[in-house]
């Protein structure tokens, strides 16, 4: 293989793997403050069409991010109230927004199938993108993919850095204990699902101004399904998270080059590389019960209120 091609397929598993980075990360502070939020394929459905729509309208990508953020954002206060004030079963709440979040999607979608954006041009840094093999790699994309890297500077570093991360933490280990210590779990809860919501819109707005600037009905295509698996599969932690990203990105571009190469795979097999190698992982990562015990926080999915003691 030419060392060109390879090159080329790193950076476009990079682009690739940027709409995981932003839903995975918000899902992991989700989880990390104890509530489990099944509804990341739907929040970032709504969030691309929303973005879609207001790139169309405006041409500003900067209003496209926003309101990308903002309607995955409204679609996580959804569940919050289902599940954090009246106390729904979070499996089924999260589940419910997904299938809400396909059919309003394609709902507000309708006039704008036919309608290409001209896409989000990358940035040149003088002398480090000019740097043989490295400036390609690292100096040659988007603002939304720089932007990732520093959502996950900026996600590790009030993970485990910061007091306030610290309190996230325990509320996701113990939230009774937390409550008693004074603080205000159900708030807490509350801006956490609301920062993942607003992570997955803005994958799914990255996906319809960015990587494939159109709008097409249901083009998440799974990939909030991957992104909850990609959390387990780092075993909550930030740095796994980005690379399992790009592992998962460079996954996906491979079905786009593999019969370019010469081996002969059926393209339906092709299509389902993704989803085979997220059950490959989950199913040996299952297998490891002592880690996923030790990082997976102690109160995930089970419903608390304070009230309630």
């Amino acid at each position: 293989m030419d060392f060109d091609i390879f090159i080329h397929i790193l950076v476009a598993a990079i682009a690739a793997g940027t709409p995981f980075v932003y839903a995975a990360l918000g899902e992991l502070v989700t989880e990390k403050s104890g509530v489990l939020n099944l509804g990341v394929e739907g929040m970032m459905l709504v969030g691309a069409i929303s973005g879609f729509i207001a790139m169309t309208k405006t041409g500003s990508l900067l209003v496209a991010v926003l309101c990308g953020m903002s309607a995955g954002a409204l679609m996580a206060c959804i569940f919050a109230v289902l599940t954090l004030t009246l106390m729904a079963n979070q499996v089924a709440s999260g589940l419910a927004l997904t299938i809400f979040g396909v059919g309003l999607s394609a709902f507000l979608g309708l006039k704008y199938t036919s309608i290409a954006l001209p896409g989000v041009k990358e940035l040149h840094i003088p002398v480090l993108s000019d740097i043989p093999v490295i400036g390609q790699l690292l100096f040659s994309h988007d603002i939304l993919i720089y932007s990732s890297f520093v959502l996950f500077a900026a996600v590790s570093w009030f993970l485990y850095k910061t007091k306030a991360g610290l309190i996230l933490r325990g509320i996701g280990e113990a939230p009774k204990s937390a409550h008693a210590l004074g603080y205000n779990v159900i708030k807490i809860r509350y801006l956490a699902v609301l920062f993942g919501g607003a992570m997955a819109g803005l994958g799914g707005a990255y996906l319809s101004v960015a990587y494939t600037p159109m709008w097409v009905e249901g083009m998440v295509a799974g990939r909030g399904w991957v992104s909850l698996a990609l959390v387990v599969f780092a075993t909550w932690r930030p740095a796994r998270v980005m690379a399992g990203a790009y592992l998962f990105g460079g996954i996906t571009i491979a079905q786009f080059h593999v019969q370019g190469f010469g081996i002969e795979i059926p393209s339906q097999l092709l299509s389902m590389l993704p989803y085979i190698a997220t059950i490959v992982v989950l199913v040996l990562i299952s297998r490891d019960q002592n880690t996923i015990r030790l990082n997976s926080p102690a109160s995930l999915g089970i419903t608390y209120h304070p009230d309630n003691q």
